[in-house]
């Protein structure tokens, strides 16, 4: 086989409809866009629009509340942090914060805080200053005799 001799298989290509060439084409006049009005002009973006009945998006009602001063936390596991450990990303006498995690590679970034959380369990000792902690990973922290500092959320009430 050579190359003039690859060809599309039977079908596969269709020749482009020539429209508005005359009435005896079959596609003339109109051109295949029935008769006149909005939908027979180019330009026609009337997605939604239902002839000024109300539209189905507006006739239901919202929901939901979006809370724009929301953080969001990259949560990491214990035992994530002791493969970090073990595999001497991180320093067990360091304290263990946002950028040292970046720094070992453990979170891509940190967001708007590090929160840690109790999967695994952990065998070194070690102090955090996280932006969270759940009550588990706290105990599971100070039971390997390390620290856990988490800022005071601060009352809405004061």
């Amino acid at each position: 086989m050579k190359l003039n001799d690859l060809r599309d298989n039977e079908g596969a290509t269709h020749s482009k409809k020539r429209l508005g060439r005359g009435i005896g084409s079959g596609s003339g006049k109109t051109a295949g866009r029935g008769v006149k009005g909005q939908k027979a002009r180019s330009g026609v973006a009337i997605n939604g629009f239902e002839g000024g009945q109300m539209p189905l998006y507006r006739r239901l009602p919202k929901r939901g509340f979006n809370n724009i001063f929301r953080k969001d936390y990259v949560t990491v596991s214990l035992a994530r942090i002791q493969i970090a450990l073990d595999a001497k990303k991180l320093d067990a006498k360091a304290t263990v914060n946002a950028e040292a995690l970046v720094k070992a590679g453990v979170i891509r970034r940190a967001k708007d805080g590090v929160r840690l959380l109790s999967d695994g369990e952990l065998k070194s000792k070690l102090s955090f200053d996280v932006a969270g902690a759940s009550k588990a990973a706290i105990e599971k922290v100070e039971k390997a005799g390390g620290t856990v500092k988490v800022p005071e959320k601060a009352d809405a009430s004061e």
